[in-house]
């Protein structure tokens, strides 16, 4: 007899010895004990501390079935057992379990007989009980059970939408992981969902779009491999064939999810060119727009709840239509479906405005309630839960694609809204700022990342825009988007900056920064007196004379160091009446000198232009010293100027 619970370490297990009689009424007593309805987990974990995890290895251990019974006799009583043990959540973590992952994988590529179904059921079952434990998906993916579980379902063996089933959730939890390590039997079962996707003529066309969209990689793009690129293909023209015809709500919103899920992961590389390419990507953002409108223009509260998934995918298709719609280099859409879009994707975006103009409203109620100033209305508190609503996240970005690219159409409307914008964009940064240099999660949701996302990166493109027209510029300005963009500068600047030793290549955070700079630039053109009284630009022109030094030598950042350092002497100059001249040479001096701090080079006046140079193409052999001093002096006087 073995001890209870089974926990003093045994010698190595030896095999059982075989006898048929006793192997059978045992198989059949265990079988029926533990698979029985009416045993309940308490009378299950007596089972375990009877007979411990030592038993069962035993089992597992023994290859030479009891004469005249199946090979498998003792390996399927070893995993009845353990698929009983599972059931205890407790259990299904043990170390002993999850040692036996290479097992269970085993039996899963083991060719099947008709006397092996009830093992693979007790596999799926531990399998399954394993994934939803804390450890489980790490060692499941790492012991191989991943591409077990594609050859199973390629090879359509006894219980292969268990198989699928299982790969659904270990995608959901780590899917980089998954792809990392198994990319090839991915590839397999995607290969086998499409070619289904595309032959099936009944309801399993619109089950697949619900499936589909797990297997589709972020990276690497798909189109980069010949297994991947013939999927996609199998994919557009199912996706074809489904729109094309007439379909009801539900049928619809899985293929569209699916279409967005694929211009995630693909952009339109998906998309054939030619007539019927440019036909299916015009249809494509048409319905996304109509499904925005009907959701958005007389909102339900519970219907837009509902909706939600499927419309942040119509956003996804949207943009798409807005880069498409401005693509000059092989273009997918003609003219005329360009100037048609348009006009509909700008019906879509007041339904937009829309929405998030009520949402403004029912916050600036809930401030009414509890304010009794009037000015209270134009001030928007987002409550706390709203904030982390992906939604509103969704329709923030997509908008501010929009502004991005269209700068006169709804401009009254945007202008409207610039005080929620930037307030929820300020609340967004906020609450992320503690964790600076974490990546920020995007709208496909990351592995293992809670922070806020970041809206104000995706506005800036159209601020940049906005702070140009003086009627926008002000709404900006009374709202404190210029203080809040310094700080934003700052933070940027941090991440960027975050590795020791060198800067980081092109990265949002650059991008961020020069567009960043951009907005500042039309603030120094447009509102000098703003430089000159908030003290925000001063730290401002301190950060930016510490960075043009670390910038200068990396020849990836040229063009951020232009736009520091363009910025940074436009800046010395209106501040020059508040600090006084002495202040505004040193600064002038500072970012002129920043160069030849690093060794690299020189700033240089080349008539009446100001230029950066290497030492050996500088040809002015003047003493350095006597050189900077006239240089100098010429860019604070004609140089500064030209700016």
């Amino acid at each position: 007899q073995e001890p209870a619970g089974g926990r003093r370490n045994p010698p190595p297990e030896r095999p059982l010895q075989p006898c048929s009689a006793l192997a059978r009424c045992f198989n059949a007593l265990v079988t029926k004990a533990v698979r029985a309805g009416e045993v309940d987990a308490k009378t299950r974990r007596q089972i375990f501390d009877a007979i411990g995890f030592t038993f069962p290895n035993r089992l597992l251990a023994s290859r030479q079935p009891p004469a005249g019974c199946p090979k498998h006799t003792f390996r399927a009583l070893g995993l009845t057992l353990l698929a009983c043990f599972c059931t205890d959540p407790e259990l299904a973590g043990h170390s002993q379990i999850l040692n036996k992952i290479p097992t269970f994988n085993d039996v899963l590529v083991s060719p099947c007989d008709p006397d092996s179904t009830s093992m693979i059921d007790d596999v799926y079952q531990c399998l399954s009980a394993v994934l939803a434990t804390a450890r489980g998906p790490r060692e499941l993916v790492t012991k191989g059970t991943v591409s077990a579980l594609c050859q199973a379902y390629v090879n359509c063996s006894y219980g292969s939408d268990r198989a699928l089933t299982l790969l659904l959730g270990l995608l959901a939890v780590a899917e980089a992981k998954c792809w990392q390590r198994d990319a090839p039997h991915l590839l397999a079962v995607l290969s086998k969902l499409s070619d289904d996707f595309l032959k099936s003529e009944d309801i399993t066309k619109f089950e697949l779009c619900e499936v589909l969209p797990h297997f589709i990689p972020l990276s690497p793009p798909l189109s980069q491999d010949s297994q991947g690129s013939e999927c996609l293909r199998r994919l557009y023209k199912g996706l074809a064939n489904v729109l094309a015809s007439k379909l009801s709500q539900s049928q619809r919103d899985p293929a569209l999810k699916l279409a967005a899920c694929l211009v995630q992961a693909c952009g339109s590389e998906w998309i054939p060119a030619g007539s019927a390419g440019s036909k299916f990507l015009a249809l494509l953002v048409n319905l996304a727009c109509v499904e925005v409108r009907l959701t958005l223009e007389e909102p339900d509260p519970l219907e837009v709840e509902g909706k939600k998934e499927v419309v942040t995918a119509c956003y996804v298709l949207i943009e798409m239509g807005i880069q498409e719609c401005l693509r000059e280099e092989k273009p997918l859409l003609e003219e005329v479906q360009k100037m048609q879009l348009m006009r509909i994707m700008e019906e879509a975006f007041g339904a937009v405005i829309f929405y998030l103009r009520q949402v403004m409203q029912e916050q600036n109620k809930t401030e009414a309630l509890t304010c009794h100033f009037l000015s209270a209305f134009f001030f928007v508190q987002v409550k706390e839960e709203e904030l982390q609503d992906p939604f509103l996240f969704a329709s923030v970005r997509v908008l501010g694609a929009w502004m991005a690219e269209e700068t006169s159409s709804l401009k009254q409307e945007i202008c409207e809204l610039l005080p929620f914008l930037v307030h929820y964009a300020k609340k967004l940064f906020k609450e992320g700022s503690p964790a600076a240099s974490l990546p920020q999660p995007e709208l496909v949701s990351t592995e293992g990342s809670g922070l806020p996302p970041d809206a104000l990166r995706f506005l800036l493109p159209g601020f940049c825009h906005l702070t140009a027209e003086d009627g926008p510029r002000d709404i900006l300005i009374s709202e404190g988007a210029p203080a809040l963009l310094c700080e934003y500068f700052l933070h940027q600047w941090e991440v960027l900056t975050s590795k020791p030793g060198s800067l980081a290549p092109l990265t949002s955070p650059e991008m961020s920064l020069q567009t960043t700079c951009g907005i500042f630039l039309n603030l120094v053109v447009t509102a000098p007196d703003l430089i000159r009284r908030d003290k925000t630009f001063s730290s401002l022109m301190d950060v930016l004379l510490k960075s043009l030094p670390l910038l200068l030598p990396q020849k990836d950042h040229l063009v951020l160091a232009a736009n520091v350092a363009t910025l940074g002497l436009m800046m010395a100059r209106i501040l020059a009446s508040s600090a006084g001249k002495r202040s505004s040479r040193w600064q002038s001096c500072a970012l002129l000198r920043a160069g030849r701090d690093q060794g690299q080079g020189g700033w240089e006046i080349q008539g009446k232009q100001l230029q950066f140079l290497p030492w050996e193409k500088r040809h002015d052999q003047k003493p350095r010293g006597a050189r900077n001093m006239q240089k100098i002096q010429q860019a604070e006087g004609l140089g500064l100027r030209d700016f």
